[in-house]
């Protein structure tokens, strides 16, 4: 690599890296010769392999810490947030952790970008990853980056404040930001709690997957790598200051996208046999659906083809059980 290569190379440090979302952007910074200093505190939800994957780059850093109790981060040019808790089913049972890393976390760590002295270094960019969620649900049409916030759950409530200390830190303390609002990913890695991890694993161990509301909340799929590549598309062309959206253009309903995934494990079963609809989740969200057109004008658009990617999937899922 040429000397003046070396000197372009930015240097991010992605918090949760050993996460499903995270994971996949620490592996786009890697490819591409970024210096990456991942943080992650190795919760059940972690890639634990991981670390010594990544580790045989000699560009990755790894330190093992919460993001609300950090002390320090090293010089860098871009944080960005990838760390939190996710589970909206676990946020309504225990929102305390929720509060704790969504919240909390943030904080510190906007608080850490302040405390660098402008006059000795400089002050890195501020990505923060947030959720469609964050709108509330959405009966027809789609949420624009500037519609009023109305979350439905601890979750989102917590992923919604954060978005609003951003802007705070940002208006009081002169931060650089960017928030990135992606809708639901999916793809390998992703802890078996989510939909289609889940209805996997539980094909796997003959068990009905439970769905919520009768299985007729309409989500959207955006695949990680396409999330991963839209972060890297604000973090290289996009607007500071400024929220993008990301999402995957294809919706369905729930027992649709169950149906597609006991379709492509075997095409024999019934799906009524694998499903169990006795049960409605409190502040449902009848269907998400963000409008990505201010990202798509970055020349981003998104590759993975939903049911093509249900196959690698179950593979991985099979591989990872046998």
């Amino acid at each position: 690599m040429s000397k003046k290569a070396i000197l372009n190379r930015p240097t991010v440090c992605i918090t949760g890296c050993l996460g499903f979302i995270g994971s996949h952007f620490t592996e786009v910074c890697l490819i591409k010769g970024w210096k990456v200093i991942g943080i992650d505190k190795c919760t059940y939800a972690a890639n634990l392999e991981l670390i010594d994957i990544f580790g045989q780059d000699k560009n990755f850093t790894f330190i093992k810490e919460d993001i609300a109790k950090v002390k320090y981060i090293p010089e860098c040019d871009y944080i960005v947030n990838f760390a939190a808790e996710s589970h909206v089913e676990n946020s309504i049972v225990d929102s305390e952790s929720f509060i704790h890393s969504n919240i909390y976390g943030v904080k510190n760590l906007l608080d850490l970008i302040i405390s660098r002295p402008i006059n000795s270094c400089y002050r890195p960019v501020f990505i923060q990853i947030s959720t469609d969620e964050v709108y509330g649900d959405i009966v027809d049409g789609a949420h624009i980056e500037t519609d009023i916030l109305h979350p439905s759950n601890p979750y989102s409530a917590s992923k919604a404040a954060a978005d609003m200390l951003v802007f705070a830190w940002s208006r009081t303390f002169n931060i650089d930001y960017n928030i990135i609002r992606p809708t639901n990913n999916y793809g390998i890695r992703q802890f078996p709690e989510k939909l289609i991890p889940a209805t996997i694993k539980n094909l796997l161990k003959n068990r009905r997957t439970k769905l919520h509301n009768q299985g007729e909340p309409i989500r959207n799929w955006l695949h990680a790598a396409d999330t991963s590549s839209g972060v890297m598309a604000v973090i290289e062309s996009g607007e500071r200051n400024s929220i993008y959206n990301i999402a995957g253009g294809f919706e369905l309903k729930n027992i649709d996208t169950v149906s597609a995934i006991v379709n492509a494990f075997d095409d024999m079963l019934d799906v009524n046999d694998c499903i169990d609809l006795n049960y409605n989740r409190p502040g449902q969200d009848v269907r998400y659906a963000l409008n990505d057109d201010k990202l798509r004008a970055l020349g981003w658009e998104p590759t993975a083809e939903f049911y093509s990617e249900l196959r690698v999937i179950i593979d991985h899922c099979i591989a990872k059980e046998s």
